[in-house]
């Protein structure tokens, strides 16, 4: 089945290959992408496609594309993601969205139902996000969700030593 969860305002869905001149619009955003460095080339953006569709085989989630039901539009994504902070393995959450949409409070709308998502269906102890420190917004909506700073540390992300706070919340 495609639709994952549904929220008020949203539709979560799994990503699909021909989401790819949608995602374009996000992780091609120099300014939606600030917390990556970059944005993301067309080769970048097809890998992300096919390692979301190998996490959906592998780990039976990954980030979802979220669409806003008043419009049938995909606005962003948001999911769980199976990842690592200093060699420890923790069921984590990401949202990127479009910035027409930021303040709109869907990070925070599609976060929740994750968050529920790993409580009731996965049977998560834990769910965490991993968010640089400037990242303002990404931290108000991990505070929003009940997250407490659990710890720094580096995090490598493309051969570079890049400083992150791990948010956490018990479940």
């Amino acid at each position: 089945m495609d639709q994952v969860l549904e929220t008020n305002r949203l539709l979560l869905r799994r990503i699909r290959p021909t989401d790819g001149s949608f995602l374009c619009t996000i992780l091609q955003n120099r300014e939606v992408m600030y917390a990556w460095d970059h944005a993301f080339s067309d080769q970048e953006v097809a890998d992300w496609i096919q390692e979301n569709l190998m996490r959906y085989d592998r780990d039976g989630y990954s980030y979802w594309t979220v669409v806003e039901k008043a419009s049938n539009s995909p606005v962003g994504v948001c999911g769980l993601i199976a990842e690592q902070a200093d060699q420890e393995s923790y069921v984590g959450i990401g949202y990127i969205f479009q910035k027409r949409v930021w303040g709109q409070g869907y990070a925070f709308e599609s976060a929740t139902a994750c968050v529920e998502y790993a409580a009731y269906v996965l049977h998560c102890k834990e769910v965490t996000a991993q968010i640089r420190p400037d990242n303002i917004p990404s931290r108000r909506v991990a505070e929003k969700l009940g997250m407490v700073v659990r710890k720094a540390f580096i995090r490598i992300d493309g051969g570079k030593a890049v400083p992150h706070l791990l948010y956490g919340r018990t479940l």
